[in-house]
């Protein structure tokens, strides 16, 4: 919830109900993503948006300002449904290594569910003011800060070997964009892997580089 809360003071709205303008919000985001893949985000229109996602123009207007609000975000929705996913993930985990293979398992699934999104915010983000670019990227560092938590606390309890803080960020960095990568190469991926078997593979290479030498 602090984290939809935290969204609302980005973009404002006049719903008092958090959960509704969370909703909402989705809703409008998966149409969006959808015109904006198809049409290109310059050339879809706020009603386009609106009749896809089967809300009056009015409407719409109640929960974004902008398409640009919109395109933010589809960010947003991303970030948040991965760091519910890990969170759940390291919940029921034993740790180690295991807790590891998890993580990277529901985040690679969320990366292909969401593989449009991903895409698209690939494609898209020039097309955002300079203080959503900016959010966006400092969403995308928190967010890799995750897997970057995760390492320190597997080295801290001796799960792996101790690495030094720029090793620390590079893994971190290249699980995050692994993750990606199922999305941004699926023209190639897709026809030879399934989601199944990359992840397999990808987590243990991932893992052999951690643990190899224990």
């Amino acid at each position: 919830m602090e984290k939809d809360l935290s969204l609302l003071k980005d973009i404002p709205t006049q719903v008092k109900d958090p959960e509704l303008v969370k909703r909402r919000r989705r809703q409008i985001v998966d149409a969006a993503v959808e015109l904006f893949i198809r049409k290109g985000f310059h050339k879809t229109t706020t009603r386009e948006i609106a009749q896809k996602a089967g809300l009056s123009i009015g409407s719409v207007y109640e929960y974004v300002s902008t398409k640009e609000d919109v395109l933010y975000l589809v960010c947003d929705v991303i970030h948040a449904e991965a760091e519910r996913q890990i969170s759940e993930a390291m919940a029921r985990s034993a740790g180690g290594r295991e807790t590891l293979a998890e993580v990277i398992r529901e985040y690679f699934l969320v990366c292909d569910r969401m593989s449009d999104h991903i895409l698209l915010v690939y494609q898209e983000t020039q097309s955002l003011p300079n203080r959503w670019r900016k959010k966006v990227l400092e969403n995308e560092v928190r967010f890799t800060g995750l897997f970057r938590g995760m390492l320190e606390r597997l080295v801290e309890a001796g799960e792996v070997p101790v690495l030094e803080e720029r090793a620390l960020d590079l893994m971190a960095h290249n699980i995050t964009v692994l993750g990606h990568m199922w999305t941004f190469r699926r023209w190639f991926l897709r026809h030879h892997y399934s989601i199944e078997e990359y992840i397999t593979i990808q987590t243990a290479l991932i893992c052999g580089e951690l643990f190899g030498s224990k």
